[in-house]
């Protein structure tokens, strides 16, 4: 089993910036990757990107790319996603996860919500 604590989301005005953690405890060994999603009203979960905890390769999708930044910390086990340039469409609760089969986004964190405001 693995746990995922999150943290730092809120309000933040349009052009700022937010990072957010996702503290992993529990079984975290061997090779796996954390990704984070998030989810806006009334639409379904979208990836963002995704760390590979052994090495820090990283992948983002069209969203995130150029304004996110997925980052880890091996001795705290959090993986970090600094948000700039915030606009009001990025309002949303965010996700973190964790896979070790490349099918299947088995853990959870809780979620945090991020609000944008113009």
């Amino acid at each position: 089993q693995v746990q995922l604590v999150q943290s730092g989301g809120g309000l933040v005005q349009a052009g700022g910036s937010l990072r957010l953690s996702c503290a992993a405890s529990g079984r975290t060994v061997g090779n796996f990757d954390v990704g984070w999603f998030r989810q806006a009203p009334g639409k379904g979960r979208y990836f963002l990107g995704s760390i590979t905890w052994t090495d820090g390769t990283t992948v983002y999708t069209d969203v995130g790319k150029g304004r996110f930044t997925i980052s880890r910390d091996t001795a705290k086990s959090t993986v970090f996603l600094k948000m700039n340039n915030l606009e009001p469409e990025d309002t949303a609760v965010y996700y973190c996860a964790v896979r070790y089969d490349p099918d299947n986004w088995n853990y959870w964190g809780q979620g945090t919500q991020v609000t944008v405001f113009s």
